[in-house]
């Protein structure tokens, strides 16, 4: 069973072994000697590192143009640092990137069979550009300080988009969309939007902020930053609430529970022998029954998540069920291969489907809209990719917890942020827009970032934190953690 769980998730795959053998093998590096020339090219790491950096800077308030400006820079400069490349080809690559790029060319095939193409291929242009950030993000973020500062700028952003939110809802905000059922007790409800111009988009952007702020209070040093970074989780997680988007609020208690579940883990090794049994039990009852008093003590927040459960009773509920049902019937109209990439793609094929006075722009749930997209066979790439990913985040996960190393916390937290994400993708395609896609694709190379060939010894870059360090291999003179 565990050799066919290591063959489904490529951990015994030899990918610079792969990559020396494929074409590409042969154009990296082919500008190298223009590189060792060049003064600006000594500092290409710090500069990918800027041009990411702004793109989480100036996200939330400039149009989604100048997004695209930005993306292309940083595909450009991807391509500038591969064709320059002092390494090896093949040493930065992972099977996470092999899976990325089996779905883009899935994505390609789509595109190519669409049945309009033309839209399609506006899709598969985002959707480059989308995957070429992340392909930069994870070689830059293999370094410690690089990633630490890309985190860095983008919750201090988050604070400024968060402050913003709490403003509205203090001082009040126009609705700038019916974001809530007029015949509902939530009629008059201030929602909060901040720069971002929708309540469920600025949800959807706080769920990474809130789970990255929540880990800052334990990788941050001294007591100041930590401070800092308490006061991001609250002002990030109150903004977030009152949103009062339901799909964000789902997505936030996941990715808050699933975070608090990998602390438990990682600090359990610890604890008494009876912390070890009780402690996830005691932990989530609490976190539950706190959750649960919240909801059930402020009107806005019980009469909101009572709406979930109301079916067709809510108009935002009855309007999804049935842009799911065309939805599902797009699909089984083109089931393998979808109708190609993209939303300019969707508002083409949708009109021929949709009921009558249920207009949409997106299928309202990132599983049903990769179906649409890429079919069945998109689907089957999309979930490979997200097992092979989890399990990479476990078992660098588990070489963190060994060795005490602060940048487990980073780990952690990457990987209930995709929880979280993903839960609220189920009934949302918020993250379809480049102020979350990005962010979508942050988190999976933060993840992507820690992978490191399958070798015996796992040895992190940063000096390690530790009371009881690892033993000394008194053969090779080396740590081990095996």
């Amino acid at each position: 069973m565990n050799s066919v769980w290591q063959q489904l998730t490529l951990a015994n795959l030899s990918v610079q072994q792969w990559s020396q053998s494929s074409y590409v093998h042969h154009i990296v590096g082919i500008l190298r000697s223009w590189r060792r020339g060049s003064w600006l090219m000594r500092w290409a790491e710090p500069i990918a590192a800027l041009l990411i950096a702004l793109v989480f800077i100036m996200a939330p308030f400039v149009s989604t143009s100048l997004i695209g400006i930005l993306l292309v820079a940083c595909a450009g400069f991807w391509v500038l640092l591969t064709l320059s490349d002092e390494a090896e080809a093949g040493t930065g690559l992972t099977p996470i990137h092999l899976l990325v790029l089996l779905y883009w060319g899935i994505a390609v095939v789509a595109t190519a069979l669409s049945p309009v193409r033309t839209a399609a291929l506006d899709g598969l242009i985002k959707l480059t550009l989308y995957l070429l950030l992340f392909v930069l993000m994870a070689r830059v973020f293999r370094s410690p300080r690089l990633r630490s500062s890309v985190i860095t700028a983008y919750l201090l952003v988050t604070a400024v988009v968060s402050v913003a939110g709490l403003r509205q809802w203090f001082f009040g905000a126009d609705a700038l969309a019916t974001w809530v059922d007029t015949q509902s007790t939530l009629a008059g409800t201030t929602r909060v939007y901040s720069f971002l111009g929708n309540p469920n988009l600025l949800a959807g952007y706080l769920i990474p902020a809130a789970v990255l702020s929540a880990a800052a209070v334990f990788a941050w040093r001294n007591w100041l930053p930590k401070l800092l970074a308490l006061t991001l989780w609250v002002v990030n997680s109150a903004c977030l609430v009152l949103t009062f988007s339901r799909g964000g609020w789902i997505g936030f208690v996941v990715a808050g529970f699933a975070f608090l579940l990998l602390l438990i883990h990682w600090f359990s090794v610890h604890l008494p022998r009876f912390w070890r049994i009780w402690a996830v039990p005691v932990v989530l009852g609490i976190s539950a029954a706190l959750v649960v008093f919240a909801v059930s003590a402020l009107p806005p927040l019980r009469d909101r998540v009572a709406s979930i459960f109301v079916g067709r009773g809510d108009s935002s509920n009855n309007f999804r069920l049935n842009v799911w049902i065309s939805v599902i019937e797009m699909i089984k109209d083109r089931p393998f291969l979808g109708i190609g990439p993209g939303n300019v793609a969707f508002n083409r094929v949708y009109p021929n489907y949709q009921q009558v006075g249920y207009n949409a722009l997106s299928a309202y749930s990132v599983f049903l809209e990769i179906l649409v997209e890429t079919g069945a066979i998109g689907l089957l790439c999309f979930l490979w990719l997200l097992v092979t990913t989890l399990n990479v985040g476990w078992q660098r996960l588990q070489a963190f917890r060994k060795l005490r190393h602060r940048e487990g916390f980073w780990l952690m937290a990457a990987v209930a942020t995709l929880i979280g994400m993903l839960a609220h993708g189920m009934v949302d395609t918020v993250w379809y827009r480049p102020q979350v896609s990005t962010l979508w694709w942050m988190t999976m190379a933060l993840i992507t970032s820690y992978y490191i060939a399958a070798e015996p010894e796992f040895l992190p870059s940063e000096p390690i934190e530790s009371p009881n360090p690892p033993k000394e291999d008194t053969k090779n003179g080396r740590s081990t953690i095996a």
